[in-house]
């Protein structure tokens, strides 16, 4: 299980003021130094909290692997061509939204043409390229036949849930990976994770790989970067019953 911190929000907080700090490019290494296996950023179209300068320098800087979320629009994707991170997310994105509600809407021919070209561009550029969608089956097939190497899959239905309904979550969670799997692709997820329910979507076999951030961030301004990112990867390995 690889845990990738996103360090939107700490742009986030940055950007409230329109400053220079604090430093995205700064926390993204305390991040590693706490144990993180990747860095995530969503370079959105609205820039309300990443920049462009922003994703310029994590692809000089930081030493794991950078995951690049990004909306299919051409000025996103050019630049995702052109810093060639090890990973590309493609992620649905609204500007009235406060953070993505949803997986990519692969309903449909029309949907999935429109995401094809975008798909082969990364892909000749080198960047392994994933989708994040909820976890249904079908989703898991139109995203297979893009030709993806990896899905995440959406966890918001789940961090919203309690009692039995978070339970059915996880099952859903579990089926979705395990149908991701036997479609050869590689399966993450995301979403709406934080310290208290984490455990139960790290402890599913099938995924590879988490992707959080917000709470994250949250613990941080609290005690440090390095110390909530050292604090979440101790509770992913306990569940996936490794010694912290």
């Amino acid at each position: 299980m690889r845990l990738f911190i996103n360090i939107d929000h700490v742009a986030t907080v940055r950007e409230a003021r329109r400053t220079d700090e604090p430093d995205p490019v700064r926390a993204a290494v305390l991040a590693e130094l706490g144990g993180a296996d990747g860095i995530t950023v969503h370079l959105r179209e609205d820039r309300r909290h990443i920049q462009d300068r922003d994703v310029r320098l994590l692809a000089e800087t930081i030493r794991t692997p950078m995951n690049l979320e990004l909306a299919a629009i051409d000025e996103i994707v050019e630049i995702a061509c052109e810093l060639r991170p090890h990973q590309a997310t493609l992620v649905p994105e609204r500007r009235e939204e406060v953070t993505t509600e949803g997986g990519l809407d692969l309903s449909g021919a029309a949907a999935l043409e429109r995401l094809r070209p975008v798909v082969d561009r990364l892909r000749a550029e080198g960047v392994r390229t994933s989708l994040f969608i909820d976890p249904e089956e079908r989703a898991i097939e139109a995203s297979a036949a893009l030709g993806v190497e990896a899905v995440e899959l959406h966890t918001g239905e789940f961090a919203h849930a309690r009692g039995s309904a978070a339970v059915e979550q996880v099952e859903r969670l579990r089926r979705a990976a395990v149908a991701g799997r036997a479609h050869g692709l590689d399966v993450h997820a995301g979403h709406g994770l934080t310290y208290e329910n984490v455990q139960p979507v790290a402890a599913i076999a099938e995924l590879e790989e988490l992707n959080i951030g917000h709470s994250v961030v949250s613990r941080a301004v609290l005690v440090g970067m390095e110390r909530a990112v050292a604090e979440m990867a101790a509770i992913v390995r306990r569940a996936r019953g490794r010694a912290p």
